[in-house]
């Protein structure tokens, strides 16, 4: 499989993005846990090459305009991702999280209508290849802590916080000057 991958700013790192001939997101993770990534992308693509490449505006523009406060602007952008079934379930099921609310792994479960599969849904959720897009985030543990995040509990807790922001305020344009 052919990815062409490009590096975007972000008020909480530098992110990695990779995506298909056809435009489809494929990856999106930060460029600290570049290893991860490599690791997702062999775990559900089996052979695979990077390319460098301008990543597509449309993809770029949505990632800008939610860390500006556009917080549904990355229900735009097309996903596509390997993985079983019962992993795409999950990871789609995530994008019906609404950004600002949260969700356990027990009520994600109990919402794929496989209640007893709790510790499936959080390994699902593990291995998310498009953080952020796919809001694994908004998934937290049944008693309000936060649990395991790829990029780090402390971009959940800024994610989480900023969409807390900015459900209740205007959006802004942190990329005006850029």
């Amino acid at each position: 499989m052919l990815l062409s991958l490009d590096r975007c700013d972000s008020p909480i790192g530098d992110i990695l993005i990779a995506w298909d001939a056809d435009g489809r997101l494929r990856v999106l993770d930060f460029a600290d846990f570049e290893p991860r990534m490599l690791q997702l992308l062999r775990l559900h693509y089996g052979d695979f090459v990077l390319e460098s490449a301008p990543a597509p505006v449309a993809i770029l523009s949505s990632i800008r305009r939610y860390f500006c406060g556009d917080l549904r602007a990355l229900d735009e952008i097309s996903v596509a991702t390997g993985g079983t079934e019962f992993q795409k379930s999950v990871w789609m099921a995530l994008r019906e999280i609404l950004p600002s609310e949260t969700t356990s792994y027990g009520d994600l479960a109990k919402r794929l209508g496989r209640r007893k599969a709790v510790r499936a849904v959080g390994a699902a959720n593990g291995a998310n290849p498009i953080s952020i897009v796919l809001p694994c985030h908004r998934v937290i543990g049944s008693d309000g802590a936060l649990t395991g995040y790829g990029g780090g509990l402390r971009r959940k807790a800024w994610l989480l916080a900023h969409e807390a922001h900015y459900t209740n305020s205007a959006p802004t344009d942190l990329f005006a000057e850029r």
